[in-house]
């Protein structure tokens, strides 16, 4: 098939384009042209700005792609430049599990509807990130109605290229006996793990799914088993303190799962998650 790529340089990105490029698929990769990549004379390249819709309409104007995976889109206006000049036979939109207002447990695609909410034109800047997501989404379903489209909907991603270094920071302070401030030690939390998050993307490039499906890896995990793992790794006791610095994972329900159900009626198998966590972090406290 002929694959265009908005983004896919780093973090997860990888993993899903090296499986796309594995199988055979056509592969343009479209970026700003910032982040180096390392796929050599595997896929072609276009360099472009997409909050410029003239930048758009050179690059893409009349093309036709069998798949698009855009994992960069932030906006209702992101999807409209995009989607106004260039065609598609499926767009993948990298959406999030932040479109949930109320996550709870076993949380399913139902809970948020794109074709209900009211669709506002923004830009990334314009609300929260919650929110120019919904937005994004509303913009596939509203605006065009007879695009087949995946919207996936992801947790928090973690792995050993995380750039947001969200986990890591757990680890830095327990090895530095920083204080920290963690609102819910026993919130259960869905996660994926990026290579999860990569090959599921891949995956769904070849399935008739549509609509929008959640991805994260098999089962959960409290922030207390985290912190008590790190202790055991480090031999070093975390300080736990309303007067510390605020944790990357505060602010979840006493349970913010997803439910996968649909996801895995395509056959796709998720790792479970307490391996790929402990494993990540072994890697950080390797690289202290």
């Amino acid at each position: 098939m002929n694959i265009l790529i908005i983004g896919g340089t780093r973090y997860f990105g990888m993993p899903m384009t090296n499986d796309l490029i594995g199988k055979g698929h056509n592969i343009t990769i479209a970026t700003r042209g910032k982040t180096p990549d390392h796929y050599g004379d595997s896929v072609s390249r276009i360099i472009f700005d997409r909050a410029d819709e003239n930048s758009i309409i050179k690059s893409f104007s009349g093309k036709y792609y069998d798949v698009i995976i855009d994992k960069i889109a932030y906006s209702s206006n992101d999807v409209k430049r995009l989607l106004d000049h260039v065609r598609c036979g499926k767009y993948i939109l990298m959406s999030s599990s932040a479109v949930y207002k109320d996550i709870h447990v076993d949380t399913s695609e139902g809970d948020f509807s794109a074709e209900i909410h009211s669709l506002k034109w923004c830009e990334r800047s314009d609300y929260d990130y919650a929110e120019v997501k919904r937005q994004a989404e509303c913009a596939v379903v509203q605006q065009f109605p007879d695009q087949h489209y995946v919207a996936v909907r992801y947790p928090v991603v973690i792995g050993n290229t995380d750039y947001t270094k969200r986990l890591y920071y757990y680890i830095e302070c327990i090895q530095n006996e920083t204080p920290m401030f963690i609102d819910d030690m026993d919130s259960r939390i869905s996660f994926i793990h990026e290579d999860d998050a990569g090959l599921f993307l891949s995956h769904l490039v070849d399935t008739e799914i549509s609509g929008a499906i959640n991805g994260c890896s098999d089962g959960d995990i409290s922030l207390r088993e985290m912190i008590c793992y790190i202790e055991e790794r480090l031999n070093k006791k975390a300080i736990i303190t309303p007067n510390g610095t605020p944790a990357p994972y505060n602010g979840y329900p006493e349970y913010a799962t997803l439910n996968t159900s649909k996801a895995k009626q395509t056959g796709f198998s998720f790792s479970g998650i307490k391996d790929r966590f402990y494993e990540t972090i072994d890697h950080y406290i390797q690289s202290l």
